[in-house]
């Protein structure tokens, strides 16, 4: 016998009763927020059109944005960074007076007990606009995987020395969390850990982010090197690679259309597993909200709850502000 005896709403009755079986709990310290640094200036803080409430902000107004958001409740962040110049090789990213360098040491001096993580990456300082060494072979363009590691390895040591506590390199080239881990040690930054875009699909969910950190690329696209949507057995190989490398953590991007692979690297891998809601997942809730036809509130905290159900330990996304305020 089913019905009367079972009544699933018995445990639905009221909001303690919702709250004393909930058995996902979204909380401050599982969010992560990303920040734009943008070098050479003083007290700019830019709104990016695409992405109303993100700004590129100059290294100063770092800590302003830092403060307001530890009093929200935020305790952990991403940085990416927008050079004064680009090249070829995308130099700005290992200088130590570097857009993300600088931010760091802001962020660290104002908060000296927050979690600081170095998106590593060549894309937005190179002029061509891709993650690594380009090879233009007339028809088409790719990058370089064996020539871009090095290069990945110097940048990732530039940010553990100006202050990150965590190394995040999100180029998808072959091998480079290996080189990485190898640079760290060599320098005396064992004890920094690496948190790896393992699992990175070339997504359309990508645009707004491209004109936030101004990192489109000229030519061609980033599908020989990120992953194919359609594919989910690889995303469990290039996790294990990840790990067996000596990644310390690991992160899927995208994150919403991507939920079934954030349950399968959850349940295949041991170290803890971060999802990105990424900008184009941002701004659409935004644009929806801005028209009146879903209450961005509501939506904002249901879908980042759907990605800690789904596995993610840590979540990057925009909304951290927002959403650490509505937890509490």
């Amino acid at each position: 016998m089913t019905f009367p005896l079972h009544r699933p709403r018995r445990l639905r009755r009221d909001a303690s009763m919702r709250r004393l079986v909930r058995e996902t709990e979204l909380q401050k310290n599982d969010l992560v927020l990303p920040l734009f640094v943008r070098a050479g200036q003083k007290g700019y803080r830019k709104e990016i059109g695409s992405m109303p409430g993100v700004f590129q902000l100059s290294p100063d107004e770092i800590e302003r944005e830092v403060v307001g958001a530890r009093e929200d409740g935020v305790t952990s962040f991403i940085l990416f960074g927008l050079p004064t110049a680009k090249d070829a090789t995308g130099s700005e990213a290992w200088s130590p007076d570097g857009a993300v360098q600088q931010g760091l040491r802001v962020a660290r001096k104002a908060l000296p007990d927050a979690t600081l993580i170095a998106d590593v990456c060549l894309c937005e300082y190179t002029d061509h606009g891709h993650c690594g060494i380009l090879e233009d072979r007339g028809t088409h363009v790719t990058v370089k995987n064996d020539a871009t590691l090095p290069l990945l390895a110097k940048a990732a040591v530039s940010l553990a020395q100006a202050g990150a506590d965590v190394i995040a390199p999100s180029d998808m080239m072959d091998g480079r969390v290996l080189a990485i881990r190898k640079a760290l040690d060599e320098a005396g930054l064992h004890d920094h850990p690496i948190l790896s875009y393992a699992v990175k699909y070339a997504s359309g969910f990508y645009g707004p982010f491209r004109d936030a950190a101004e990192s489109a690329p000229k030519k061609g696209d980033r599908a020989t090197y990120q992953m194919d949507p359609a594919n989910a057995r690889e995303a469990l190989r290039e996790a294990q690679l990840d790990v067996d490398e000596g990644a310390d953590m690991i992160m899927v991007k995208p994150a919403l259309a991507y939920l079934d692979i954030i349950r399968r690297v959850k349940e295949t891998t041991l170290v803890p597993l971060a999802a990105y809601n990424v900008s184009g997942e941002y701004s659409m809730i935004k644009a929806a909200a801005q028209k009146g036809w879903i209450d961005e509130q509501r939506v904002m905290l249901e879908v980042l709850t759907g990605i800690k159900r789904a596995g993610a330990d840590i979540i990057l996304t925009y909304f951290a502000r927002d959403a650490a305020k509505r937890l509490g």
